[in-house]
């Protein structure tokens, strides 16, 4: 990211953005040409998801199991769209068959649905949602923000017309960049559009002539420094292969659900819907409540350790604690085991 900078339509810059782009169809699974990075946090490649799909009066069923489903349903309506909720307790992961009822009874234009809820620490499974939406035609987006380059994403085998995540979580790279890729009926569907695109800037139509054909016409000055960045992570994470990086996720993961269970942490999510990369632990009796921001301040200060929050219903009950990309390796949970034995002894 300290390269001189170049400009966003210099040769140079076009060629590594290609460059980019093929990176980034191998880790979404995909061969799909519209495949990029936006330029943008990945909320804002939620909201190009939803905004380019859903016209006013669309109807749309959003699974909420955590905080960034409730965000999707939020979007949605934004948008304009008829939305229809399923609902799941937080730390659970959505109901095929209540996913699948609500599909059939709404037959959406759009079924969306997070496959890693950060707020909460779970993996959605991805194939009976999706086999119901086809059953209706619906298009089906997916939030996969924090399960890029971090566990396996499929999306032309799982059949995902829309997919958005973002650079700051398993690529390790700052945040500022929001990859997506839409499928090639995702784009026919925003070609044969009523009206336009809520949002000029996302509107993919218009995207689409900077990030692709053999002429690049301008939109917008691309984030050069970032996309830097972002083209050395994806990168780093092919040199290193995905069966190897996923592996070496899950196993930090294992390393540290064993380390904190002596401590009186106990895990929120049942063992076969935790996310590798995000574990959610329901607190010892000792710092829980009012007590647990105390320990996560010292962590801070102390040991420069950053745990994260409980979020909505679970503020208070839950910490957060993100092992992603460069970050998952077990020395990294041995340092963080070893403060923790200190400050609570």
């Amino acid at each position: 990211m300290s390269q001189p900078l170049i400009g966003h339509l210099d040769p140079d810059f076009i060629a590594l953005l290609d460059r980019l782009k093929d990176g980034l169809r191998t880790l979404f699974g995909t061969s799909n040409a519209m495949t990029l990075p936006l330029s943008a946090t990945g909320s804002a490649g939620m909201e190009a998801a939803l905004f380019n799909l859903l016209e006013r009066g669309d109807p749309i069923v959003v699974g909420v199991n955590g905080v960034f489903g409730v965000r999707m349903a939020e979007v949605a309506r934004r948008a304009g769209a008829e939305v229809t909720t399923v609902e799941a307790t937080w730390g659970t992961r959505l109901s095929d068959s209540q996913m699948s009822d609500a599909i059939a009874r709404v037959r959406p234009k759009v079924v969306s649905f997070v496959h890693a809820e950060t707020s909460t620490g779970v993996c959605q499974p991805v194939e009976g949602i999706v086999s119901a939406a086809k059953e209706v035609d619906a298009m089906v987006v997916l939030d996969c923000v924090t399960s890029l380059a971090g566990r396996p994403v499929k999306l032309d085998e799982w059949g995902i017309d829309a997919a958005y995540s973002g650079s700051q979580k398993c690529l390790s790279c700052p945040p500022g960049l929001s990859p997506v890729s839409f499928s090639d009926r995702a784009i026919e569907l925003v070609q044969s559009r009523k009206s336009p695109v809520q949002s000029w800037f996302l509107d993919l139509s218009l995207l689409a002539g900077y990030f692709s054909g053999a002429k690049r016409v301008y939109h917008h000055t691309a984030p050069i420094t970032a996309i830097f960045g972002l083209a050395a992570g994806v990168d780093r994470a092919l040199e290193e292969g995905l069966e190897a990086r996923f592996e070496r996720h899950s196993q930090a993961a294992r390393h540290l659900i064993e380390g904190l269970e002596p401590l009186g942490f106990k895990p929120l999510v049942d063992a076969a819907d935790r996310l590798p990369m995000l574990t959610s632990v329901r607190l010892p009796d000792r710092i829980n409540g009012t007590g647990e921001a105390a320990v996560r301040t010292r962590l801070l200060s102390e040991f420069g350790i950053e745990v994260g929050a409980g979020l909505g219903p679970l503020t208070g009950q839950i910490w957060r604690i993100g092992l992603m990309g460069e970050n998952a390796r077990t020395e990294t949970v041995d340092y963080l085991l070893d403060a923790l034995r200190k400050i609570l002894h």
